[in-house]
């Protein structure tokens, strides 16, 4: 759900959605990868075969490369989403730009997310000169103990469309939702004869 003043709050830049009139879909999932879970987003994928994006943090890729290896041998696209999980409204611009930079290290892709959305606006007038911010117009709210299964795949579907950006999380509090909604939300998009791209 595409929170408005959010998005009239952050510079024009950044990339919500991608404008098209074809029925194109982006899914994209944040935090991994991880071995408890990342395994089941693979496979799913696989079973419908589609792409999607996954926004690694670098302490992940290094904590778990073979899990990371298997996301790009399947053919999806990793974007940063800063090495440690660090919320840009509290950390300082030094320390923020270098930990963007160390998961750059960790695999050299030029697509960033803020975790948590939250980014100052002089962090990302740094980052602009390197990296697309990438940010989204559909959240599942999968991370909230206050949604339910029903609710996240809810959440996707009622508000995804040609060219929507959406965010599952590929980490254990939001494992139980996005098993359920994942499989469901594609098989239902590819029924209404979408196609899932990569944001490269």
């Amino acid at each position: 759900m595409l929170n408005f003043i959010a998005k009239s709050f952050y510079p024009s830049y950044f990339v919500w959605d991608f404008k098209t009139n074809n029925k194109d879909i982006y899914l994209t999932f944040d935090d991994g990868p991880i071995p408890e879970f990342t395994p089941f987003i693979l496979d799913c994928l696989a079973s419908f075969n589609v792409k999607a994006t996954f926004f690694c943090t670098g302490v992940n890729i290094e904590k778990h490369p073979s899990f990371f290896k298997n996301i790009l041998n399947q053919g999806h696209s990793v974007g940063n989403h800063t090495f440690s999980h660090l919320n840009g409204w509290k950390t300082p611009l030094d320390n923020y730009i270098e930990d963007v930079e160390k998961c750059y290290n960790a695999y050299h892709s030029k697509i960033f997310r803020p975790p948590y959305g939250r980014i100052t606006r002089a962090q990302a007038n740094i980052l602009k000169q390197k990296y697309k911010i990438i940010m989204w117009s559909v959240l599942t709210y999968d991370f909230s103990a206050k949604t339910s299964p029903e609710m996240c795949l809810k959440n996707a579907v009622n508000n995804s469309k040609n060219g929507s950006v959406v965010v599952f999380h590929d980490n254990l509090k939001s494992m139980e939702k996005v098993k359920y909604a994942l499989p469901l939300f594609i098989k239902g998009y590819l029924n209404k004869g979408f196609c899932f791209k990569v944001i490269e």
